[in-house]
C-alpha cells in the first residue's frame, strides 16, 4: 500500500526514514539540465541509488510511476510544478521549488480589491509560491477576520469531507459561511494558467481576482479584427477608455488576420485584445508570444465593478452602453488622492494612474506631434519612442514624397545562387 505524499520533508529525511534503496527523480523539461547534479548530490548525501526519469509519458505536473516502476523505484522525487493528484502505488515527495514573491506588492493589490474588512475570500496559490503564504497571511489576517488560506494536501486524505470542507487540486480548506463557497470571492497568486483556468471552471460561483508575481500587463494592444460589425468603433473606445482607468497603455493596431509571426514584432506589448465578431472573438492563442484576450476578459481584469458570473461573453456589443450586460465604470481616482510610486525610468515620483483630466494649458496631440513628433512619442511612452525609432513601419503610400525613378534589371536566379553571387568550389 502506498504511503501518503508529502511536501514538508526534505529529501534526505524522506529516503533515510523510509530506508529506500532506490529512488526515481522525475524533473520537467526545463529543469532536465539539473538532473545529473541533483543526483549525483541526492546519493552522496543518502546513499541509495538515483534514476533520472528523462522523458514522462503523459503530462510532467503527473507523477510518472509507470516509468518509475520500469527502474523498480521505491518511491518518486517529483521536481517543479505538480497537480497533486493521488498516487496508486508509490509513496512521493514533491519539490516545488520557490519563486519570489513580493509579499508587500500582494499585499497592496489585496487591499485595492478588497477595500472592505469584512470581505470574504479565500486565498489560493501556485505551488511556486506556497512558501510564502505564511507571511501573507500574517500580513492580510489582522486585517480581514474572514479570509481563508488553503492549504496543500498531496495524496488522499482519511474520512469524508466535513460540511463546508473543499477538497480539490490538492488544496484544502473549509467554509464556515452559511451560504457557503458562493458567500466568497477567490484570490489567486499566480500567473495564468491551466490551474487559474480549472479553479475558476470548478468554483464558477465566485468571483476570482489573480495577481501575478512576475509580471503585470503595461502594454495592450488592441487587435482590430473587423471593420464591419457595428459598433466597433464604440468598443475600441471603451476599451482605450477601459485601459487608461487602470493605468496601462495601450496601442491600436490593424493587422489583418492575427497570427503569431506577425504579432511578435511589437515585443512591448504585454497582452493583446481581439475586437471581432462573437463567431471569431475565441482564437487559439497557443502559438503566439503574447495571449490574445477578448474584450470580456479584459474587462474581467481591468473593469472592478464587473464580477464574473460564470456566464461568458463572446459578443463585443453586450459591453456596450444600453447593452443588457453593460457594467458602468467606477469613478475616476482623483489626481489629489492616487497613490504614488517611483518610475523605472525616471526615478522620480509619479501616481499610479495614466490619464489625469485635461486642462486648458495643455495643448493638444497634434500640435506636439507637429513641431516634433520623434519628442511628442517620447513623452508619451518609452514603448512610442520605441516603435517610433523601427526601421521597419509597415506599407506607408508616402504619396508625393518618394522620387519617380525608372525600372531597373533585378537580380537573377534562385535564392541560394543568384547569378551575380560567386560560387565556391567545394
Amino acid at each position: 500500500m502506498a504511503q501518503p505524499s508529502g511536501v514538508s520533508a526534505t529529501p534526505p529525511s524522506f529516503i533515510s526514514s523510509a530506508n529506500l534503496l532506490r529512488v526515481a527523480l522525475q524533473f520537467p523539461d526545463e529543469l532536465l539540465a539539473d538532473a545529473v547534479e541533483v543526483a549525483a548530490r541526492m546519493e552522496a548525501a543518502t546513499g541509495a541509488e538515483m534514476y533520472v526519469l528523462g522523458d514522462t509519458t503523459y503530462g510532467s505536473c503527473c507523477v510518472d510511476e509507470v516509468a518509475a516502476e520500469h527502474v523498480g523505484a521505491e518511491a518518486v522525487l517529483h521536481y517543479g510544478p505538480a497537480c497533486l493528484s493521488p498516487c496508486r502505488k508509490l509513496p512521493v515527495l514533491h519539490i516545488f521549488g520557490q519563486q519570489p514573491l513580493d509579499v508587500g506588492r500582494c499585499t497592496e493589490a489585496f487591499r485595492e480589491l478588497y477595500p472592505e474588512r469584512q470581505s470574504r475570500v479565500v486565498v489560493l496559490s501556485d505551488v511556486v509560491y506556497a512558501h510564502a503564504m505564511g507571511e501573507l497571511e500574517q500580513q492580510l489576517r489582522p486585517e480581514y477576520p474572514n479570509i481563508i488560506f488553503s492549504s496543500l494536501v498531496c495524496g488522499d486524505l482519511p474520512g469524508p469531507a466535513a460540511p463546508g470542507e473543499e477538497r480539490k487540486f490538492g488544496r484544502q480548506f473549509l467554509v464556515e459561511a452559511a451560504g457557503g463557497l458562493q458567500d466568497y470571492a477567490m484570490f489567486y497568486v499566480g500567473a495564468e494558467g491551466l490551474a487559474l483556468t480549472s479553479f475558476m471552471l470548478t468554483w464558477n460561483c465566485s468571483p476570482f481576482s489573480s495577481f501575478s508575481p512576475i509580471t503585470g500587463a503595461g502594454g495592450v494592444g488592441i487587435l482590430v479584427g473587423t471593420l464591419g460589425v457595428a459598433g466597433y468603433l464604440t468598443v475600441l473606445q471603451h476599451l482605450r477608455e477601459l485601459l487608461c482607468r487602470a493605468g496601462k497603455r495601450s496601442y491600436t493596431l490593424a493587422v489583418g488576420k492575427p497570427n503569431p509571426a506577425k504579432l511578435a514584432n511589437f515585443l512591448e506589448v504585454d497582452v493583446f485584445v481581439l475586437v471581432a465578431c462573437a463567431q471569431n472573438s475565441l482564437l487559439d492563442s497557443s502559438d503566439f508570444y503574447r495571449p490574445v484576450v477578448t474584450p470580456y476578459e479584459l474587462e474581467l481584469a481591468c473593469n472592478p465593478a464587473r464580477e464574473w458570473t460564470g456566464n461568458y461573453l463572446t459578443d463585443f456589443r453586450d459591453l456596450l452602453p444600453g447593452a443588457c450586460a453593460h457594467v458602468e465604470l467606477p469613478p475616476a481616482v482623483p489626481a489629489a488622492e492616487a497613490v504614488p510610486d517611483v518610475s523605472l525610468i525616471t526615478g522620480k515620483m509619479r501616481a499610479t494612474h495614466l490619464c489625469d483630466p485635461p486642462t486648458s494649458q495643455l495643448p493638444p496631440s497634434t500640435t506636439l506631434a507637429c513641431r516634433d513628433q520623434t519628442r511628442a512619442l517620447a513623452e508619451i511612452s518609452p514603448a512610442a519612442s520605441f516603435l517610433e525609432s523601427r526601421s521597419w513601419r509597415g506599407l506607408e503610400q508616402q504619396l508625393g514624397q518618394t522620387p519617380v525613378s525608372k525600372a531597373v534589371q533585378g537580380r537573377r536566379g534562385i535564392a541560394i545562387a543568384y547569378e551575380d553571387e560567386g560560387c565556391e568550389q567545394p
